[in-house]
């Protein structure tokens, strides 16, 4: 987990009341939320319960109501905290806390369902579904990896995420005349590698052509999860080998 950093207390106390501010960043943010004796989500809930209980409904709510939002915390289930604590807390405090709760989860995210916190974070950062676990090709796969078609027509267009560490196998598009693909990374961080050649980082807005009749592979690197939209490039009589895995030596030659 990214170790979490405040600087709220300096930024607006620094001047006027330096000692405050230092407890503020440095000891309630910087040691008490950064503790791991029960993760992050679960300490932005109590937090959250706390602020309520004590009739707090001001910015530094919506601020963590935020703060548990980004942490995993679903609209479903900060529904269900709320409603839960309204009954020991009182009715007119969950009306207050579910106004701005409103606020919060109605950016036009809606309620995404993916239980894994990393992966939700990685949802959030792109424009493009994830899709469905990617089944019919997972034999070519190490690792986990899931397929949103973008478009079927014309060009075929497909969002392809990958976990952590997952990468598909050495393959080549064949074609006679054109073919081809082409990769655009939408979030994440990954790697495209031809054969005979060095791994090359992709990170967001990074674009990769790959001619027809080039061996190659491409998926996430280690530490972070990935996604690049494929684009078959039209050809004729276009066909795709799969080849053998990317060993775990190959791969642990990336850069982390």
């Amino acid at each position: 987990m990214a170790k979490i950093v405040q600087t709220a207390g300096r930024n607006a106390l620094g001047e006027f009341a330096p000692e405050f501010a230092h407890f503020n960043d440095d000891v309630l943010f910087g040691e008490n939320w950064n503790n791991q004796d029960i993760d992050v989500k679960t300490r932005s809930i109590i937090t959250v319960v706390a602020l309520m209980t004590s009739g707090i409904t001001d910015s530094s709510l919506k601020f963590h109501l935020q703060n548990a939002k980004n942490h995993g915390v679903t609209q479903k289930e900060i529904a269900a905290i709320i409603t839960h604590v309204a009954f020991y807390a009182g009715w007119p405090k969950g009306w207050a806390v579910f106004n701005l709760a409103k606020e919060v989860w109605s950016d036009g995210e809606g309620d995404l369902p993916y239980e894994d916190e990393a992966m939700r974070v990685h949802a959030k950062q792109m424009v493009f579904p994830i899709g469905e676990p990617n089944d019919t090709y997972a034999k070519y796969f190490i690792g986990q990896s899931y397929l949103a078609p973008v478009s079927t027509s014309q060009v075929g267009i497909f969002n392809v995420t990958f976990e952590p560490g997952c990468r598909n196998n050495w393959h080549i598009h064949h074609a006679k005349s054109g073919g081809g693909q082409i990769l655009v990374c939408v979030a994440g961080r990954g790697y495209y590698q031809e054969e005979g050649k060095e791994a090359i980082e992709l990170n967001p807005g990074d674009c990769i052509n790959i001619p027809a009749e080039v061996k190659h592979w491409h998926g996430a690197a280690p530490d972070s999860w990935f996604s690049h939209l494929a684009v078959e490039v039209p050809g004729e009589e276009i066909s795709n080998e799969w080849c053998e895995a990317v060993t775990d030596a190959e791969y642990g030659k990336l850069k982390d």
